[in-house]
């Protein structure tokens, strides 16, 4: 008897440790991954930012001219369409674009995997149209990194402050003024970019602004364009609910 029980402990032993280890190395996994992507993220934007003064890529005249900070990353990675950069979070990365959505959901801007993934725009936009809805995703990850800081914009102290943010795209410069917040199902058509008419948009802006828990005083008209940030959102359901943030770009000249 005695010795059975001296089994039974040896055995449950081993097997609390071998669970302990695996448990382990899941989470040392995670945690080397949002390091790794921490770093990338850092590397590109010393790369994004040292450039901004360089000259910019000369192209034949009929095409156009890719501006300043975004030659070294398109060397890099020819995705690369933007770079978006909300003050007071961790929110300063480059947008991707491929001809999906789900290339960058699970892939750094390497291309190699990562939990964290990219920040990517929607495969149906096309940065050098003036589009009346772009579209960005990205993931809420654990770290804060990635699309996980737009829970800020939850918080009314935070969204009065940081109403504005900017977009940068290979061609053009934004300033994004927010006008909407709010939790939705996924339901709620808001990646919607194809409108047949001015009253088809508007109708996307109301149901929009019908959403928000903000009310602002910002005016969207038909020939106004956009710009959508999308995440996951767990509070009304696992995995078909969003959290979702609009906002009226203004291109700046100059």
């Amino acid at each position: 008897m005695k010795k059975k029980r001296s089994f039974l402990s040896y055995a449950i032993t081993i097997i609390c440790l071998t669970v302990f280890i695996y448990a382990g190395s899941g989470l040392f996994g995670i945690l080397f991954d949002y390091y790794n992507n921490d770093k990338v993220l850092a590397d590109l934007q010393d790369i994004y930012y040292q450039n901004q003064d360089a000259e910019e890529t000369a192209h034949p005249s009929s095409e156009k001219r890719i501006r300043t900070g975004f030659d070294e990353l398109k060397e890099m990675n020819e995705d690369v369409v933007g770079w978006i950069t909300i003050d007071d979070t961790k929110i300063d990365y480059p947008i991707m674009q491929s001809d999906n959505n789900t290339d960058y959901l699970n892939r750094n801007y390497h291309g190699e995997k990562s939990i964290a993934g990219s920040i990517f725009m929607d495969y149906r936009n096309d940065i050098t149209m003036r589009e009346n809805n772009l579209i960005l995703y990205g993931h809420r990850v654990k770290d804060g990194s990635m699309f996980q800081h737009l829970t800020k914009y939850l918080d009314e102290d935070f969204f009065k402050s940081h109403r504005k943010f900017t977009v940068e795209t290979l061609y053009d410069s934004y300033e994004a003024e927010i006008f909407a917040v709010y939790n939705t199902m996924i339901d709620f058509n808001y990646i919607e970019t194809d409108f047949s008419s001015a009253e088809e948009f508007g109708s996307l802006i109301e149901g929009i602004q019908s959403r928000s828990i903000y009310d602002t005083d910002v005016e969207i008209g038909a020939t106004d364009q956009i710009i959508t940030l999308s995440t996951c959102e767990y509070t009304l359901d696992a995995d078909d609910s969003r959290l979702v943030v609009h906002a009226k770009l203004t291109k700046i000249e100059g």
